[in-house]
Formats: C-alpha cells, structure tokens, sequence
C-alpha cells in the first residue's frame, strides 16, 4: 500500500502537479514550499500523517557513523533548508538527515538575481545564492529552541559581501566566530559542514590552496568541537589537486568528506548548451554533476576510505543513482535538485528503492555495499 501510494504520489508530482510549479520563478516557488513545509513542522498531526504515509524503516539501511545513528542514508544537502525551516518536517517524509545552511558568521541577502533558474532538459538547476542566509546567530536562536528527530547538521562557511574586501586571515577568523557561536548555543545539532567549495562568492579568498586550507583547519581544531566535523569539497579541482587537500584534511580531526558542490564546467556533456545561454552567471547542480561526483567518491574512498567518512552528494534522482555512489564509496547520501524534479516524495522512494537493490546483492544491511564498486572503471 505504501509503495503504491510514494509511486502515485511520484506520478502526480511530475504530471501535474510540477508543470504547474515550473511556470513560476524557482526562487518564489522555494520560498513557498519552505513556507509550507515549516507549517506542517509544527503541527504533530500533519507530521505523524506524513510519516505513515512515506516513512520508510527498515534494519537494512541503518547505520552508526561517526558515532551518529541513521535510520536511513539518504539526506538533504545544504543549500536549500538555509533558514533553517523544514528541520520538523524532513524526518516524516522519508529523510534520514539533513543539513541546514550554509549559515554564515553575518548576515548575507544574497547575490544578483536571478539566483536560482532552471534547465529542465540538462536536469539541473542555476545555483547562484552565495550563502544567502540570515546569519548564524539569528540562525542559532531559531534552532537551539528544537528537537530534531534525525540526525541534523549544520553548514558554515565564510561571510559573502558583494563589497568584500576581507584577507585570508580575516576569513578564516570568520568561520572560526560563526563556529564559536554556534558551539556556544548549545544546539542539538549531530554534526557539522564546513562549506569551503561555494564557488559563487565574492572577494579572493580561497581555502583550496593547501597552506591556506592547514591555516583554516587549524583554526578549527583550536576550537575542539564537541561534535563531528564534514567537509563540503568542489568537483570543479583535478584529482591530483583533491588528493593535495585530503591530505591535508586527514592530519585534523575531521570525520569525513563530501563530494562535492555544483558543476562550473559549462562543457561538461550533460549540458543542453541552449539552456545554458539563459545564465551567464552562476554554477549548476543535479545531472551535470554526477560523473564527476562519482570519480571524486571513488578517488577518496580508494585513497583514504578507511581515514575518511565519504557522503556522495550530486545528480541523484532515484534510487539507482544512489545506490552507485555508495557501491564507489559513500556511507551516506545526499540531494537537492533531485527532489525538485521528482518531488518531495523522493527520499522515501529512493530508500524503498535501496532495500530491493540491497536485497537483490545479498546484503543485509547498507553499510556492506559500501565501496564494492570502487575498483571498477567508471
């Protein structure tokens, strides 16, 4: 029953319900949908409902990570729940974690529009916000207040300002407050993200070099969080450069990794290059991210899968898609255009999904599928 209510609700989503949605700006519709799904946060009824109608439990995608119970693999990535809104809802549709943000040390109203676009043939969406957020301490407030009932996170970065002149030290000292502050609120929050991989931020500040990267995570260390540290890693660097800055990142305590952020190469062959023409500016996520994602999940997870917790993050849409980026090495998985495209239902699609395929290889629970395809040919 509940499989033939996800699938129904999968059809009417992509059939009629989001030929509606994609009339209207991207940005408004985020607006609105964020909106909704903090109302029916705060309502017991409306959250129980939904759970019985796409929770999806199952032994076999269960896992402790970092000393963190999940109840399933699949989250949502930052960049999408950056006030902090739909942290009561997620859990009842399907979501096994999710992490708000990126949140910054100021706030920031957000870069030029348009900041969000769609390119519906290539499966991707424009992604130019630059951390558009209301600020760790505001953010702060809003969370320390709730109970979470899966594992939440939440993504710091560094201040954007279109007038940015800040140095690199003034940076790092940046994320060091907003971290502070967030420690200091006593949050229930299960982790954090340190976004260093936003490519649409202003100023020449860079975490990518390796010198610059040993300076921020130092920074860090110095700090001594109490709960588990992820870093948010680009796709856009050679694997040569990415084995530099994970090697760096294994000298901290730093639980894991995740790969990556949005796709910069506007010749990558998901591209319909006409849609492309729409938006001079600005990255893009979903399918043009995928392959490359996938190289980058395998490259860790062979170089320094047992230093490193790998969570995939880039163009999945189905169950399928998540089940390779684990088989290449991710532990966890995470989304955002996808849900876009498929509709909200998809996390407990995807898990229904991930019990077949784990029963179909023979494994019991998730966690044996990991990395069983990091030796093969992409």
């Amino acid at each position: 029953m509940k499989n033939y209510f996800i699938s129904s609700t999968h059809s009417a989503y992509k059939n009629l319900l989001r030929p509606v949605i994609f009339l209207f700006d991207s940005e408004f519709v985020h607006d609105k949908f964020t909106g909704f799904g903090e109302f029916l946060g705060n309502y017991y009824l409306s959250k129980t409902l939904l759970r019985i109608l796409f929770g999806v439990g199952n032994k076999s995608l269960e896992q402790k990570i970092a000393g963190i119970d999940f109840k399933n693999p699949i989250g949502l990535a930052a960049g999408f729940d950056y006030q902090a809104k739909l942290t009561q809802i997620f859990p009842s549709i399907g979501f096994g974690f999710e992490t708000v943000g990126t949140i910054t040390n100021l706030p920031y109203e957000g870069n030029p529009k348009p900041r969000l676009g769609r390119l519906i043939q290539s499966q991707s969406l424009l992604v130019y916000k630059g951390f558009k957020n209301e600020g760790i301490e505001k953010v702060s407030r809003k969370l320390k207040k709730l109970k979470y009932a899966f594992p939440l996170g939440i993504s710091i970065g560094k201040t954007n300002s279109q007038t940015d002149k800040m140095t690199q030290k003034q940076a790092v000292l940046d994320v060091i407050s907003a971290f502070k502050i967030a420690e200091e609120a006593n949050i229930k929050n299960a982790y954090y993200e340190l976004n260093i991989s936003c490519p649409n931020l202003f100023g020449n500040v860079s975490f990518y070099p390796t010198k610059n990267l040993e300076e921020l995570l130092l920074g860090v260390k110095n700090l001594k969080l109490k709960k588990p540290l992820f870093i948010k890693m680009p796709i856009s660097k050679t694997d040569s450069e990415v084995l530099s800055m994970l090697s760096v990142i294994v000298k901290f305590p730093v639980s894991g990794v995740i790969f990556g952020n949005t796709q910069n190469n506007r010749s990558d062959k998901s591209f319909v290059k006409e849609e492309l023409k729409k938006y001079p500016v600005g990255n893009f996520s979903g399918k043009p991210t995928f392959k490359r994602s996938n190289e980058l999940i395998k490259l860790g997870f062979k170089n320094y899968g047992k230093k490193l917790i790998i969570i995939g993050c880039g163009g999945v849409f189905s169950a399928k898609d998540a089940y390779k980026k684990i088989k290449l090495g991710a532990s966890l998985v995470q989304f955002i255009t996808g849900m876009v495209f498929e509709g909200p239902q998809l996390a407990a699609e995807i898990n229904l999904g991930l019990i077949k395929l784990l029963k179909k290889d023979g494994y019991s629970n998730i966690s044996q599928a990991i990395g069983k395809d990091a030796n093969t040919t992409l």
